[in-house]
């Protein structure tokens, strides 16, 4: 009778998770995933997680979900597609356009998942009584390995998850509940023998299949990186200024939206392929204005305008100049810097000395001072 009602209540999950826009839904147990806190202790020692000094804090709960929350007995792990209707890598062509990945061209997924399981959970206790807490990824929950273990896909040799139906384009939450819900089979690893997303790399950050070294890759070195970015990334981030979907991209199990399902954000026309001229004159308050409720917002308009100058240096447009000259005066040391880099790709090298003379004399910061030392001309 238990198993039944249990199968009753996990029918009512599965149409609930439909009803409100998630596109997989299955059920794993706290224990599913004992490989994962040894992976997470080895990543750590290798200092593969650069200076996300947050994975170390947390890394205790984070290798075991009944460390986060002892009285667990179920993980309901939920998915919802996000696939581009576009080939997101065709941006890469347009030097004079920005690169935005395609999960941060709309509304941050994190509101709108977190709400979504909040619904869910909130009708499900209901149902079933007991306790129940919902997850994203800002929580130290290891979504990726228990959405494995649940069966919603595998980790792909770039990490992240693969599912036979939506390819690596998936939004994941979770909620754990104090009711005892039957698990499903864990994923096969469908990769075989491919390794198109390690080859595409960019910056080479894929020390080996499944390793990710997150100081290495671009996703990391535009969002989380605080500081200048290391002159040996910098050509290699091309015109790519928030995130990177090439390893995405290529997975052969990825379906274009129009061929498959329907994602359930669509991008925002003016963040597909934004120009750089327009961001490049962006000051904090229309910084905050462009990016209101998008992902971008939270690296700031320093972050953002570091990466911005980097991709206008890499672009090859003199046309971009002005402005790239205009912010070799900027309040931000990080900019300034950017823009002396910029700078040193674009301008003629008369134009660059004559730059040099006049601003490097009264710079401050030895940050800023590095980069006009350093700048090739």
């Amino acid at each position: 009778m238990k198993r039944a009602n249990n199968e009753k209540l996990k029918r009512f999950l599965a149409e609930e998770a439909k009803a409100v826009g998630f596109d997989l839904m299955a059920v794993t147990t706290p224990d599913a995933i004992p490989q994962a806190g040894e992976r997470l202790r080895q990543y750590l020692t290798d200092r593969h997680h650069g200076t996300m000094e947050w994975m170390e804090e947390t890394a205790e709960r984070r290798a075991s979900p009944s460390t986060l929350w002892p009285e667990v007995r179920s993980i309901i792990m939920l998915a919802m597609n996000y696939g581009p209707q576009e080939d997101p890598l065709a941006v890469l062509k347009r030097r004079d356009r920005a690169a935005i990945s395609v999960y941060a061209q709309n509304r941050d997924y994190h509101d709108i998942i977190k709400g979504k399981l909040k619904q869910i959970a909130s009708r499900f206790a209901a149902r079933a009584g007991g306790d129940v807490k919902v997850f994203v990824d800002t929580a130290p929950v290891m979504e990726k390995p228990l959405a494995a273990a649940a069966g919603i896909g595998w980790q792909g040799k770039h990490t992240n998850l693969v599912s036979r139906e939506f390819g690596s384009w998936l939004f994941l939450g979770s909620i754990f509940t104090t009711a005892e819900l039957p698990p499903d089979e864990p994923e096969t690893d469908h990769c075989g023998s491919c390794r198109a997303c390690l080859d595409i790399c960019p910056t080479q950050a894929f020390p080996a299949p499944y390793r990710l070294d997150a100081r290495r890759c671009i996703s990391y070195l535009t969002i989380e990186h605080k500081g200048p970015i290391a002159p040996e990334f910098r050509k290699a981030l091309g015109n790519r200024i928030y995130g990177c979907d090439d390893c995405l991209s290529v997975c052969p199990w990825n379906k274009f939206a129009e061929e498959a399902h329907e994602a359930k954000l669509r991008a925002r026309e003016d963040l597909k392929a934004p120009r750089l001229e327009a961001l490049l004159a962006l000051d904090d308050a229309a910084f905050r204005a462009l990016f209101s409720g998008s992902p971008v917002k939270r690296i700031g308009r320093d972050r953002f305008l570091r990466n911005a100058l980097i991709a206008a240096g890499n672009s090859g447009d003199r046309t971009l100049l002005p402005q790239v000259e205009k912010l070799l005066g900027d309040p931000s040391p990080l900019v300034r810097g950017a823009a002396v880099w910029a700078l040193g790709q674009l301008a003629e090298p008369q134009i660059f000395i004559k730059l040099r003379k006049r601003l490097a004399a009264s710079e401050m910061d030895d940050t800023v001072l590095d980069e006009w030392r350093t700048a090739e001309q």
